[in-house]
């Protein structure tokens, strides 16, 4: 596979599991991916780390936006492996690295002032107005380095697919509907133009689209799953 983007982090904490390095060495070489990790398995540790990789090879900073109340948590997280991550809530302050906040604080900030950026559960973008996902991914697409992480990215929602690809610089909601998928419902508002239901892939698409999202995305249930988070279709 080709990384656009990417290069060889080297920045590797020993307390992180194996499955947890593959999915930081994948993200990283990437360079803008998303990971698609259930509950308990480390996303915390995996984002720090890629965040704590882009600092150091890019000599610049990288925000780390989270939902409501998870800020602190983050930097707590970050201590037990050697991240030093801060919390601001207007704006960055001279000597900040890796930068905490929550989604609702986004408009405090600037995205030239960071060379990444990480979602952390990104699965939220799709539940926000049109106003702040917008937002979200204008911020994300002015940033040479981007990561999704969310546990909850489900695998029939394709709504949510698309606003993730979106956001990190793949195709486009709309672009990925009309490559992948047709209407199998006449829609007749906006919202219900973007309900999952209302779409069905083209004969013989869906192959084609999974591959395409294993080209930007790892998912993983357990670490002991059959489906290594390093395979490709």
């Amino acid at each position: 596979m080709l990384f656009r983007s990417g290069f060889d982090p080297t920045f590797m904490p020993d307390k992180l599991f194996d499955f947890q390095k593959m999915l930081v060495e994948w993200s990283t070489r990437k360079g803008r991916g998303a990971v698609f990790a259930d509950c308990g398995l480390g996303k915390t540790f995996i984002q720090l780390v890629w965040a704590e990789n882009v600092a150091r090879k890019t000599n610049g900073r990288v925000l780390i936006l989270t939902p409501l109340s998870v800020s602190f948590q983050t930097v707590k997280e970050g201590e037990k492996i050697g991240v030093e991550a801060i919390q601001r809530r207007e704006g960055i302050k001279a000597g900040d690295r890796i930068v905490v906040t929550n989604y609702e604080r986004l408009h405090h900030f600037s995205p030239d002032d960071f060379q990444g950026v990480v979602c952390d559960e990104s699965s939220i973008l799709k539940n926000f107005d049109g106003q702040t996902r917008q937002a979200v991914t204008d911020f994300m697409r002015k940033r040479p380095y981007r990561l999704l992480c969310t546990a909850t990215a489900a695998p029939n929602d394709y709504i949510e697919l698309g606003t993730s690809s979106e956001a990190i610089g793949e195709l486009g909601f709309a672009d990925m509907v009309s490559r992948f998928f047709k209407k199998a419902e006449a829609t007749t508002t906006r919202r219900h133009e973007h309900m999952s239901g209302v779409y069905r892939f083209r004969g013989h698409a869906e192959r084609d689209f999974w591959r395409w999202v294993c080209s930007w995305a790892r998912a993983m249930r357990r670490p002991t799953s059959p489906r290594c988070p390093c395979a490709v279709p």
